[in-house]
């Protein structure tokens, strides 16, 4: 399973890690976090899946399929696209012929404001498949930044941007989609897929030449057994469990042959089918003695020592400085003989680097070759000749977004009114322009502007006003009483001060994003603390809900049903706690609508809802800003960055 291929339920999901600069995709790095925190990052369970046990028994009642010969007689199957995602790339590449040469596109500079011409010739030059094999330097190894450390390398568990950068790499791939989001069938697993007419199954045969990285062949069957696991009560996976629980069952009929039962037919079937999978052969039985895979020594084991079915497998992982993969050459060489694409690097290095200004120096000394450069080093840092010695750098849209998260049910923002007055007293326009440099969107919701799902006209969004968030402090009962300078109110008899913390990760700008709310806030009476947190500590504080405001941020997903898993009563993702029933029934309606048109009406309220409730301070939208070592070839940037698509990182190779 590899994140960049990954449907939206875990892109989405991921929290993004330490860093306003990455994200995504398989790529980076920012907050909290997709993270990663599936790539890539960018990003423990314990209250979410508690609340679950139901729906997961339910789901994982037994269900008499009927026989393949039965499912074809009433089936009228439709083919689906099984595609090797280079190709594609390469045959979309030859409608845009390049607007300059490479060497030309390495001697541009692209500073402040972004270069729009110079832009765009880096990345036509530079964003190009080889012609022929006698270009890329397959023995290179790359060195990539991560914000963050892994906590897990099993595919099941995963949930920061780091670990969905790594694990991907390792993975199997079944499905993906591309550059414009459009699913497919990886051909390196897939020999053909089709759903049925009515939408309730899809049917897909497996190639017979793919290995885990054990010896053993990967067959229909661990797809099978890891839909059983995630729809195990007790095994603690919510972020795979959204999606994969719409599905009523998974069959393999034979080594190769496997279809998917889906419940209902929706519009978004086509992403509930791509869930992680495992290795039926070493799980089985490690499972049975540990449900959760994460107590026993055997699954420790595991963590340290990953069977993979993808093209690289872990070789070291020293924690808090590196982990390094490498090539498997039994991946794309099968009894003698090449069966998929080489891939393109023989080892990837990532360096974790939690501070960006760090991180920064290593790209301009070569020690990195790779990193999302955080909007203030864009024009400084990543702008003199030092940098440009070894790297380039692009940017383009991405539909990243940053946010403060509310949890409603702290007694401080259960009221909707004072959530509003928190974005009310904050200096959204210092902090752009500041903090940022002018380089961000201000955000004003969940979907960015951009997207098909955006509601039209958007929202405007939120600008300083202090007598406004006064006002509605004042309405929401939050005076100050004994005049001690911070606004108090009489709950359950006793007097409460208004001081809360918000939990902040280890990243410099987004502390200084914090430090703008507390200023601000001390303005209108409201005590504000800042604590400022490892990104697996504040990941588990989210997963907890124990925290009172949270900075985090979000990557986009392939379809907006996802952020159900974020907004929805009670789902895994909803760190705050927030529940509102026409919310609940727009999703509702969202899954079963085909029309697309439709669809965007749908969660464009959702959107609108989520504004006017102020569930977050939403507080930019970040573009992708990327730097990368001259060598470096073969980057296309996507709504998702240019690492979370297909093919994504696996695109870029180094140049001979």
């Amino acid at each position: 399973m590899n994140w960049r291929f990954l449907p939206g339920f875990l892109i989405v999901a991921c929290l993004l890690l330490a860093g306003v600069s990455g994200c995504g995709g398989s790529g980076g790095e920012t907050t909290t976090t997709e993270q990663p925190t599936t790539s890539g990052s960018g990003e423990g369970e314990t209250t979410t899946e508690t609340e679950e046990p139901e729906e997961a028994e339910t789901l994982l009642e037994p269900y008499d399929a009927p026989t393949l010969e039965e499912l074809d007689e009433k089936v009228k199957w439709v083919d689906q696209p099984v595609v090797d995602p280079i190709e594609q790339l390469k045959k979309e590449l030859e409608k845009e012929p390049a607007l300059t040469d490479a060497e030309t596109a390495l001697s541009l500079k692209n500073d402040f404001p972004p270069n729009k011409e110079n832009n765009e010739k880096i990345l036509s030059a530079l964003g190009r498949q080889p012609l022929s094999e006698d270009e890329v330097n397959y023995d290179a190894t790359i060195v990539r930044h991560v914000g963050g450390d892994a906590k897990s390398t099993n595919p099941l568990m995963i949930s920061s941007v780091t670990e969905f950068d790594v694990v991907g790499l390792m993975g199997i791939e079944v499905f993906g989609f591309d550059w414009n989001m459009d699913p497919l069938a990886n051909s390196d697993y897939v020999v053909s897929w089709q759903t049925s007419e009515d939408g309730l199954y899809d049917k897909v045969v497996l190639r017979d030449d793919i290995y885990w990285s054990d010896g053993k062949k990967f067959t229909a069957q661990d797809v099978m057994f890891s839909f059983q696991v995630i729809m195990d009560p007790a095994s603690q996976v919510p972020a795979v469990k959204q999606g994969t629980d719409r599905i009523r069952w998974v069959q393999a009929y034979d080594d190769n042959t496997i279809v998917y039962f889906h419940r209902e037919s929706t519009p978004v079937n086509v992403w509930n089918i791509n869930f992680p999978v495992i290795p039926k052969h070493i799980y089985e039985e490690t499972i049975k003695e540990d449900p959760t895979m994460r107590l026993s020594k055997a699954h420790a084991d595991l963590e340290e020592n990953p069977v993979c079915g993808g093209p690289y497998m872990l070789v070291k992982h020293d924690r808090g400085q590196e982990i390094v993969l490498e090539r498997r050459e039994d991946f794309y060489m099968v009894d003698g003989k090449q069966v998929r694409n080489k891939p393109y690097f023989k080892t990837i290095r990532f360096r974790i680097i939690e501070d960006p200004n760090t991180a920064i120096l290593a790209l301009k000394t070569g020690s990195i070759e790779e990193m999302a450069i955080p909007a203030n080093l864009w024009s400084t840092q990543a702008a003199d000749e030092k940098f440009y010695e070894h790297n380039t750098k692009a940017t383009d849209t991405e539909w990243v977004s940053f946010h403060i998260c509310w949890n409603v049910k702290s007694v401080f923002f259960e009221d909707k009114r004072v959530r509003q007055a928190m974005s009310y007293s904050f200096h959204h326009e210092e902090m752009l322009n500041k903090l940022f440099g002018g380089l961000y969107e201000p955000a004003a919701g969940p979907f960015h502007p951009t997207s098909w799902m955006a509601p039209k006209p958007f929202p405007e969004p939120y600008k300083q006003d202090l007598d406004k968030a006064e006002e509605l402090l004042d309405e929401a009962g939050w005076v100050d009483t004994d005049l001690d300078g911070i606004r108090d109110k009489k709950i359950n008899g006793k007097k409460v001060r208004f001081e809360f913390s918000v939990v902040c990760p280890p990243n410099p700008l987004l502390e200084r994003v914090c430090k703008l709310l507390k200023r601000d806030l001390g303005k209108i009476g409201v005590a504000c603390n800042i604590k400022m947190v490892e990104f697996t500590a504040l990941q588990q504080l989210n997963l907890d809900h124990n925290f009172e405001a949270s900075v985090s941020g979000w990557g986009t997903s392939t379809d907006p049903y996802s952020t159900e898993n974020i907004f929805g009563t009670k789902e895994g993702r909803n760190y705050g706690q927030y529940s509102n029933p026409e919310v609940d029934d727009l999703f509702e309606q969202g899954l079963r609508e085909f029309d697309k048109e439709k669809r965007a009406k749908i969660y464009g309220k959702v959107h609108e809802i989520l504004y006017e409730d102020q569930v977050y301070t939403w507080l930019f939208y970040r573009n992708s800003f990327y730097g990368f070592n001259k060598k470096l070839r073969g980057y296309r940037f996507s709504p998702r960055g240019p690492y979370n698509y297909s093919p994504g990182f696996s695109g870029i190779w180094a140049a001979e």
